[in-house]
């Protein structure tokens, strides 16, 4: 039998515990709903709400900031956004679409994507999402896929970019590693068949 002083301080314990635990549970979830400071390289997706219909396809969309961790958002220009968290972007750009005059009463939400990767497909050995990294580049991300199958275009490579494509000669990057552009999470890779 447990003597009663013993017990007392044992309850004592195990509520103590609890309350750490439930402060501990309570302070994660206030910084889960409002989001990780931004980083260069992540992605947000802005939704815009308040204003006309016809202004909502140009301005909902994801955006990626940039290496200078700014993102170039329709009707103000760029933004500095890295650092800051998503209600404060959120405060920023409605406050700027109002002193503006663009609208009169936005409402601007801001979704935070943590998931922080790059897709490789076609002719690589093994095309997959692979894990993004703040030095990663274009050769290292396809080196990172086993590299090239020996049916792959090494010289049409294509990189996708917030819906924009540019495509790349690897074996021109290879000759001069400075051409080789730097990655962002998001962006895809496609290597395309060759046919001779």
């Amino acid at each position: 039998m447990i003597p009663k002083g013993t017990r007392l301080l044992l309850f004592l314990s195990m509520k103590t515990s609890f309350f750490s635990i439930a402060l501990l549970l309570f302070t994660a979830c206030g910084v889960w709903a409002q989001g990780a400071p931004l980083r260069n390289g992540d992605t947000i997706e802005i939704r815009l709400s308040g204003v006309p219909v016809d202004d909502l396809s140009t301005f909902n969309a994801p955006y990626t900031i940039d290496d200078h961790g700014m993102i170039n958002v329709p009707f103000i220009k760029e933004i500095k956004v890295a650092g800051l968290l998503p209600n404060q972007i959120q405060e920023i750009i409605q406050n700027r679409l109002k002193e503006e005059k663009i609208f009169t009463n936005p409402t601007v939400t801001i979704l935070q994507n943590q998931v922080r990767f790059v897709n490789v497909m076609g002719e690589v050995k093994a095309p997959q999402r692979v894990p993004f990294t703040a030095d990663m580049t274009l050769v290292s991300a396809l080196s990172g896929c086993g590299g090239f199958t020996d049916f792959a275009d090494q010289k049409h490579v294509r990189l996708t970019r917030e819906g924009k494509t540019t495509v790349y000669n690897i074996k021109t990057i290879r000759a001069d590693p400075t051409l080789d552009p730097k990655l962002l999470p998001g962006d895809q890779i496609q290597v395309p068949s060759s046919w001779y």
